[in-house]
C-alpha cells in the first residue's frame, strides 16, 4: 500500500492564497491592513529563522508586519512593559512572543499578558477555555494547522480511534479537545498518552488517527502503528549528519521510512506540520481584524 504523503508546504500555500484575496477585499472595504507583530528575546537560531519565515509569510498574504527584537538579558519587567506596548497599539491586530524564552523569564506570566483579543498564538487562559467550550476564537497554531490538514485530504475522523502522544499545553493537550469535538474534523474517540502510560504500543496499535508530539526523535515505530492508520508527525529534531551539506537532517517524531508503508496517510518531516504553523497565525490573525470590524 503506498501512504499519501500529506504536505503541509501544499495546504499551507492554498491556505495563503485564499488569506490574499481576503485581505483585498478587506482593503477594497477601506477596512485596515491586517497586521501580524513578533516578539524575539535573544538570538536562538532557530527562533530566528521561524520569525523571519513568518514575516515572508506576511508580505505574500498583504500583511503588514513588525519583528521587535529584545536583547537575551532583558528583565522579565521590561519584557512585560513591551507587551504593554503591543497590547496598547491600536495598529497591531495580533502579536506573538516566540518561544523558548531565556530561564529568567516566566512564561505563563508572559502568556497572560498578551491581551486575549491580540493572541494569535492561542494559548492564553482565555483562547484556551473558549476552545474548551468550542466558542469561536484563536486556537493554538500547530493544532489547528493539524485540523487543517486533515479536512484539505478529507481524511474521515468521525468515529474514529484518535491516540495522542503527548500531552503538552501547545500541541497534544488542545489536540485532544479539538478531535473530540462534535465537528468536522473531530467526533473522534481520543486517548491522550504521556510519559507515565503503560503499554503504550497496545493503545497506539488501535489508532485510526495517530498525533504524535513527544519530542524524541523516531520514537514510533512500524510495530507501535495499525495498518491503514493516519499518522501525524509534529517532531523536529536536528540531528549532526556529516554527509549533508548543511551539516545535520532532520528527524520527526516518527521513524518515517519503516512507518510509512504501514499508513493511509502520514506528514513528512520536514514538509509537514511545521508549515502549516504560520499559516494558522495568518488565520488568526484575519480573524482577529474580522472580530475588531
Amino acid at each position: 500500500m503506498e501512504p499519501t504523503i500529506v504536505s503541509g508546504k501544499e495546504v499551507s500555500n492554498k491556505i495563503k492564497e485564499e488569506i490574499a484575496i481576503e485581505v483585498e477585499k478587506l482593503k477594497e472595504k477601506g477596512i485596515k491592513t491586517p497586521h501580524l507583530a513578533a516578539v524575539l528575546v535573544g538570538e536562538d537560531g532557530a527562533s530566528k529563522t521561524y520569525v523571519n519565515a513568518k514575516v515572508k509569510a506576511c508580505e505574500k498574504v498583504g500583511f503588514d508586519s513588525s519583528l521587535v527584537k529584545l536583547e537575551i538579558d532583558i528583565s522579565e519587567a521590561d519584557l512585560l512593559a513591551e507587551i504593554e506596548k503591543l497590547n496598547n497599539n491600536a495598529d497591531i491586530d495580533g502579536f506573538i512572543v516566540q518561544l523558548p524564552l531565556p530561564n529568567h523569564i516566566d512564561e505563563q506570566k508572559v502568556t497572560e499578558a498578551i491581551a486575549p483579543e491580540k493572541d494569535i498564538d492561542g494559548f492564553h487562559p482565555v483562547s484556551l477555555g473558549k476552545m474548551l467550550l468550542d466558542i469561536s476564537s484563536f486556537l493554538p497554531a500547530t493544532p489547528y494547522g493539524i485540523t487543517e490538514i486533515l479536512k484539505h485530504y478529507n481524511i474521515p475522523t468521525e468515529g474514529k480511534n484518535c491516540v495522542v502522544i503527548g500531552r503538552s499545553h501547545i500541541v497534544g493537550s488542545p489536540m485532544s479537545v479539538l478531535m473530540a469535538r462534535n465537528s468536522y474534523p473531530g467526533n473522534c474517540t481520543v486517548t491522550l498518552t504521556h510519559s507515565r502510560t503503560q503499554n503504550l504500543s497496545a493503545i497506539t496499535n488501535q489508532a485510526d488517527i495517530l498525533i504524535v508530539a513527544i519530542g524524541k526523535p523516531e520514537f514510533v515505530t512500524a510495530d507501535m502503528v495499525k495498518k491503514g492508520a493516519t499518522v501525524i508527525d509534529v517532531g523536529i529534531h536536528r540531528v549532526e549528519d556529516s554527509s549533508k551539506k548543511s551539516g545535520y537532517k532532520l528527524l520527526g517524531d516518527v521513524k518515517f521510512d519503516e512507518v510509512a508503508p504501514k499508513c493511509a496517510f502520514i506528514s513528512p518531516v520536514p514538509g509537514g506540520v511545521g508549515p502549516m504553523t504560520i499559516a494558522s497565525l495568518l488565520k488568526n490573525t484575519l480573524l482577529a481584524v474580522k472580530l475588531k470590524s
